[in-house]
This record gives structure tokens, C-alpha cells and sequence, in this order.
């Protein structure tokens, strides 16, 4: 079976730099789902939205714009802007689990008002042109929740359902329900997605062999992690190239670089880089000590001297 990769969207960190940045080195992603439009109250699209989405930003990558919102009308204005730039599809985000979002009635805290989501549809479907694809959890408060929502996502003509194995009420923690996904397959037509701690190629194979039904898989966390993940899973190999640490450092400048032209200031391009190295870090198990040095640096010249000491590290613990 060909198997398709998609990134996941992390807001703050799979904008239109980092997705760059990984194409240049990378291989294997097939899809990236841009981190969600968010409206906060005023019907306009935030300059943040309109450059991550623009497309000489994302001329070599297959990229499918994302929507967090509870109200029809922002859902339709969102549709309309994204169908403006050429995109064809606007993935709706049932999935945020963080209680800033869910307690205002969007993302997780939506998948328990299946008539809510039906009166959405409805409206998008009638007055836009835009397919629609979803990325859910399995509830917020248990995971029946989304067993519910099937049969109004049944009746409308939605791409795909990407379902992250938690439930909201989770956040990140705990383990991801395996036997619930199992459910979401029995219980509907639609075409599922898995998304939920791949990140490993033997943890893939793992979720392959036990799901041989769904052919796309959804990489989150475990692609900032390990950006060489996608590829070893699609070339069905364990081991990493042996120049690893060589396209590891070029990957990492040039990501460093995309953040200096973002943000002002050492400190900020420092927390910013810090941020993903909260993920790089499970990929370096020889270096603990030498990340933990990293995370205290505060200029760019002490940052980049505790990079380079983290990857020598691994190279001399490797070789």
C-alpha cells in the first residue's frame, strides 16, 4: 500500500519558514495543513494568516489552509479568502484541545454539538465553493463524542477526517486510544486519517500493521522532532543517512535564519529556536547534558558554540 504523509499543523511552528526549511533537506511529507485562521472577534484576515498562505511562500510545497472557528460566518469568509488565492480546500479544525480555544466552544469543545456542526456545514456547503476536510480528536470529555458527529459529517460531501487519538481533555499527555480509532473505522465511510505519537518508523509500522485500512498518516510533533522521520518511513529503513548530523546543522541554520528574519532581537530568535529544540532533543539521547547548556544560553554567539557542542556529541557517541 502507498502511504501518504501529512504534517500536522503546530501553531508557532509549521508556519510557511519552517515548512521551507524542511523541504529544502527533507523528503517524504506529501501534504502541510497550515496552522489554523483564527478571527478572535473581527472579520478580517490577520497579516501572519495572509503571508504564511501566500503562495510565492509556498511555491514548492502542497499546502492546505486551516480554520478554527464556531461561527458560519467566519468559517464562509475564511472559505471565500483562501478560494481567492487559488487554494481549493479549507480544513476545519475540531481538534485544539488547549481550554483558551475549547472553552469558547471551538475546536475539541465543538465535537459534542453535532447540530451546531451540521448548522456549519450547512451553510458552508450552500454558500461556498470550498472543499471542506476536518481534523478532529475523539471527543473533548470522552471519546464517543465524535461517534455522534459522524452521521452529520456523513451527510455532507467532506474530504477527509484526520482524527488525532485523544480526547481533548488530554492535551498531549497519556496514551492515544487505539481501540477507539478501531470504533471511528467501524462506525463510518468517511475517509480517516491517523494522527497520534508517531515518532518512530518502527512505531509507523507498528500503526500500519494494525490499521491496514488507512493509507494516510498524520506527523505532528514527530516531525519537528525528527525531521528525517518521513523519509525513512517512506524508504522503509530504521537507519539514519550517514551524514545525518551534516543536513541536521544546514536544516537548523537555515531554520535559525528564517526566525531572525521574523523576529527582533537575540533573546526572541534564541526562545523561538529553544522552542523547537523542546522537540529536537528527543533525537539527541547522547547530549542531554549538552542541551541542557543549550537552554541557558542568551547570545547568539554562546547558542551557537552549545549547537555545535550537541552535535558533536551525538556524532562522537554514534561513531
Amino acid at each position: 500500500m502507498k502511504h501518504t504523509l501529512i504534517s500536522s499543523p503546530l501553531q508557532g511552528f509549521t508556519d510557511f519558514r519552517f515548512r521551507n526549511a524542511f523541504q529544502q533537506f527533507f523528503d517524504g511529507m506529501d501534504i502541510f495543513y497550515a496552522p489554523y485562521i483564527r478571527f478572535n472577534g473581527k472579520m478580517e484576515i490577520k497579516s501572519v494568516y495572509q503571508k504564511d498562505l501566500q503562495l510565492k511562500n509556498n511555491n514548492t510545497l502542497t499546502v492546505i489552509p486551516q480554520v478554527m472557528t464556531c461561527n458560519a460566518d467566519e468559517f464562509i469568509f475564511a472559505a471565500n479568502y483562501v478560494l481567492s488565492l487559488g487554494y481549493k480546500e479549507l480544513n476545519w479544525n475540531l481538534g485544539c484541545p488547549y481550554p483558551m480555544v475549547t472553552n469558547k466552544g471551538m475546536g475539541s469543545g465543538l465535537i459534542a454539538d453535532p447540530e451546531k456542526i451540521d448548522r456549519i456545514l450547512d451553510r458552508v456547503h450552500s454558500e461556498t465553493n470550498i472543499v471542506v476536510s476536518m481534523k478532529m480528536r475523539m471527543g473533548y470529555e470522552h471519546c464517543g463524542e465524535i461517534l455522534h458527529a459522524f452521521p452529520v459529517l456523513e451527510k455532507y460531501p467532506i474530504k477527509n477526517v484526520g482524527i488525532h487519538t485523544r480526547i481533548g481533555k488530554q492535551l498531549y499527555k497519556g496514551g492515544v486510544d487505539l481501540e477507539g480509532f478501531q470504533k471511528c473505522i467501524d462506525s463510518t465511510n468517511l475517509k480517516l486519517y491517523f494522527n497520534g505519537d508517531i515518532t518512530t518508523v518502527a512505531r509507523f509500522e507498528e500503526m500500519a500493521a494494525r490499521f491496514p485500512s488507512i493509507d494516510h498518516w498524520m506527523l505532528g510533533r514527530g516531525l519537528i522532532a525528527d525531521p528525517f522521520l518521513p523519509s525513512m518511513i517512506k524508504n522503509q529503513t530504521h537507519e539514519y543517512p550517514d551524514n545525518r548530523m551534516e543536513i541536521f546543522s544546514k536544516y537548523h541554520d537555515t531554520l535559525f535564519s528564517a526566525c531572525e528574519q521574523k523576529l527582533t532581537g537575540e533573546k526572541a530568535v534564541i526562545r523561538k529556536m529553544l522552542s523547537y529544540w523542546e522537540y529536537f532533543a528527543a533525537t539527541f539521547p547522547n547530549a542531554k547534558r549538552e542541551i541542557k547548556k543549550l537552554t541557558k544560553v542568551k547570545k547568539f554567539v554562546d547558542y551557537d558554540d552549545a549547537v555545535r557542542a550537541v552535535l558533536e556529541c551525538e556524532v562522537a557517541a554514534v561513531n
